[in-house]
């Protein structure tokens, strides 16, 4: 019997005074029986920083041919592609091909410098291409509210985002290994 995947709920309310964005979103985010809830988390991150009412959760781990999240024009163009992990360097120029910006967020610590010292001589030639780096401590705080049932404040300014959840809150400020850290 095939395991079905892990339902979570995130309501996010967003104040991104750097790209002036203020929303709410409620998502329904599918966990994969593989995926582990620090990917879950990596992608809700992303989807907090780069949201936008356009911006959807791909199909999945299952899915080669889809980011973790992208965003679409009205003419299904591909404005933003979002990948996290350490994707394979073909899935990456795949998508600076066909992405108006393409964005990579790691958050595997060591296995991450790994990665890029593979890939990043080749990857440095794509313009539209930006690689983020989550510390490993930030990462293990950022797991630490996962539920299933999760609500967050998301205000971002200056490049660092406060995710006030509750009574705590994290500072979180991606380091830029590639490319800007701004939101087109």
């Amino acid at each position: 019997m095939a395991l079905s995947s892990t339902i979570h709920k995130a309501e996010l309310s967003i104040s991104d005074m750097d790209r002036h964005y203020y929303a709410s979103h409620a998502l329904t985010v599918a966990r994969h029986p593989s995926e582990t809830e620090q990917r879950m988390m990596v992608r809700l991150l992303a989807f907090a920083l780069y949201a936008d009412d356009r911006l959807r959760f791909g199909r999945g781990l299952s899915d080669d041919d889809e980011p973790a999240l992208w965003r679409k024009d009205y003419s299904e163009a591909i404005e933003l592609w979002i990948d996290v992990g350490e994707p394979d360097e073909a899935r990456v120029r795949k998508a600076c091909g066909r992405a108006q910006q393409v964005v990579v967020i790691n958050y595997g610590g060591h296995a991450a410098e790994l990665w890029w010292a593979r890939v990043g001589a080749t990857l440095r030639r794509h313009r539209n291409l930006c690689v983020l780096d989550v510390d490993a401590s930030t990462l293990e705080q950022l797991v630490a509210r996962c539920d299933r049932g999760m609500r967050w404040q998301c205000l971002i300014q200056d490049g660092e985002l406060q995710l006030i959840d509750g009574d705590r809150t994290l500072a979180v400020r991606l380091d830029a290994r590639m490319g800007d850290y701004a939101v087109a």
